[in-house]
């Protein structure tokens, strides 16, 4: 049986960049554990101040005042297609490669405080309202930017060697064009975490809240 042309395309990219894959794998998930251990050093104020934040924020979602899904889709996909456009630049650039390192790391440290603080001051109430607001948009758009990260990353080496290294290389023109069909790709796949965020994870959450917020109220 024959292989899909794009099936076999992904798994000569998966193959040839395995080694850089791991490696960015680890950085964010480095960037996910400082995040989280960022949650003990703040001061006591610090967390009542954010937990107060917190629970103004689910109050709203519990009596369905937060902003239209139209307006939650279109700042969410505005927001995730500018951090992977930069780094898509930066990887254009050449000498903005150690700033892509530096994005998807903070990207796992974003990921590791918001989970780690809801955790750490709410235990399993956290945890489960981690789950339907922070997880379901980021299953789709944190493998997106894992894949930018190393494709970005790919072409700026790439560049390099075709810029200091004397040995003969192939035309560069196909090699910026299939970058620019990366980051076209990945627009196009923003959109459905765009979609989760805006039109699934409001009725997660208010569903998640119903059941929590009255022992949040408490405890405030």
């Amino acid at each position: 049986m024959r292989t899909h042309p794009l099936k076999s395309a992904a798994a000569v990219h998966l193959r040839e960049h395995a080694s850089l894959y791991v490696f960015v794998i680890v950085l964010f998930l480095m960037g996910v554990i400082f995040g989280a251990i960022v949650v003990n050093s703040l001061s006591f104020s610090q967390k009542q101040d954010l937990y107060y934040y917190l629970t103004q924020f689910f109050g709203q979602v519990s009596k369905d005042n937060l902003a239209s899904a139209h307006d939650i889709f279109r700042q969410s996909y505005m927001h995730n297609v500018k951090y992977i456009a930069l780094m898509w630049v930066l990887g254009i650039s050449v000498i903005g490669l150690p700033i892509i390192f530096v994005l998807l790391f903070l990207k796992g440290v974003v990921v590791g405080f918001t989970v780690g603080f809801l955790v750490s001051q709410m235990s399993w109430k956290g945890f489960l309202l981690s789950f339907v607001s922070v997880m379901p948009q980021n299953v789709v758009v944190i493998p997106l930017m894992i894949v930018m990260g190393v494709v970005s990353i790919s072409f700026s080496l790439q560049m390099v060697r075709h810029q200091f290294m004397k040995r003969p290389h192939g035309p560069v023109f196909p090699l910026v064009m299939r970058y620019a069909a990366a980051m076209a790709l990945t627009a196009v796949g923003l959109l459905i975490s765009s979609t989760i965020e805006a039109y699934v994870s409001p009725l997660l959450m208010k569903q998640a809240v119903k059941w929590v917020v009255n022992i949040i109220l408490i405890i405030i």
